[in-house]
């Protein structure tokens, strides 16, 4: 008993060190100590998963730092084997990626990050950066050739944000492990997807056709299928917009916005709605913001133009 409680101790002040050596800008040294330390909780009795994920995601702050990018994603990935929709793996991963220039998979990293916390500066500046590099080399479709951007089930959210309450009161919080490692339970099945596209795209050819509140109907099944598609959302605000519910069309761009903040066409009918609503101020903003990502909008500089000549 004594030589198990002496191991776990080992691995802890290792990691102590590989701390220290991060600290001090020393990123050789503490990957040396992190590996270490790796090594001594593989071979402890009392190993978590979570304890592993971090030690990795430490190393992967190191080798991100000292330039080895590969490594840092190798890192990441086994950490979120570990740890699922870990924060800190996915914002090292995006930026390991974009730093090789995976612009694709870094945009996916960052808008991951931001379903967890949308407040993160560095994943919303990393998502404009991803942005204009996707838009200048695949153009205005450029979103088409995405990799699926992974759900992240509000169960998962609440439990890490509980998680993040309950470390800065107690250090342990293994017990929340077992449900942050179950993400996939809320997630729409296969069969669920299939049906909202299905949904989606007949609401699509009702738009076709003018039939709007048909469409509203549509879309609104859609969504009850898969919360997270943020075309049926902007498809949506379209809808309202025709039929005059300018409220509703912004509260459908806010959804939209909350999966991804640059997105052109909600930023475009929310301007729209606000237009409608004689709130300039609202107007003038997400037309700003959305020329930030597309300068040449003409679309958007038009509106723009006209609401500042009412002024």
């Amino acid at each position: 008993m004594p030589h198990k409680q002496k191991s776990q101790k080992s691995w802890m002040e290792v990691k102590h060190q590989g701390n220290d050596c991060f600290k001090r800008g020393q990123y050789g040294e503490a990957i040396n100590f992190y590996s270490e330390a790796i090594k001594e909780l593989e071979k402890s009795s009392k190993k978590n998963p979570e304890d592993l994920a971090i030690l990795y995601t430490n190393r992967a702050a190191s080798n991100l730092k000292s330039g080895h990018c590969g490594e840092c994603v190798k890192d990441c990935n086994i950490s979120l084997e570990l740890y699922p929709f870990n924060v800190k793996s996915l914002l090292r991963r995006a930026a390991a990626h974009e730093a090789l220039e995976r612009y694709r998979q870094a945009y996916v990293d960052y808008k991951t990050a931001l379903q967890i916390d949308c407040n993160i500066t560095a994943a919303h500046e990393g998502t404009n950066r991803m942005t204009k590099a996707l838009t200048e080399a695949d153009g205005p479709l450029w979103r088409e050739k995405l990799p699926p951007i992974p759900m992240v089930p509000l169960s998962v959210r609440e439990k890490l944000t509980q998680q993040t309450a309950a470390n800065t009161v107690k250090p342990n919080p293994a017990p929340q492990q077992n449900n942050i490692s179950e993400p996939k339970q809320n997630a729409p099945s296969g069969k669920d997807l299939k049906r909202a596209q299905a949904l989606k795209e007949e609401g699509n050819g009702l738009v076709k056709k003018g039939e709007h509140k048909k469409a509203i109907e549509k879309y609104s099944q859609s969504l009850k299928y898969n919360p997270t598609e943020v075309t049926t959302y902007t498809n949506r605000a379209l809808c309202y917009l025709s039929v005059k519910q300018y409220r509703d069309a912004v509260r459908d761009c806010d959804e939209a916005l909350k999966i991804d903040s640059s997105n052109i066409k909600a930023l475009y009918r929310r301007a729209q709605a606000h237009k409608e609503l004689k709130d300039t101020k609202a107007c003038v903003d997400d037309l700003s913001s959305l020329l930030k990502v597309e300068p040449n909008n003409s679309a958007a500089l038009k509106m723009l133009q006209e609401v500042q000549r009412k002024k």
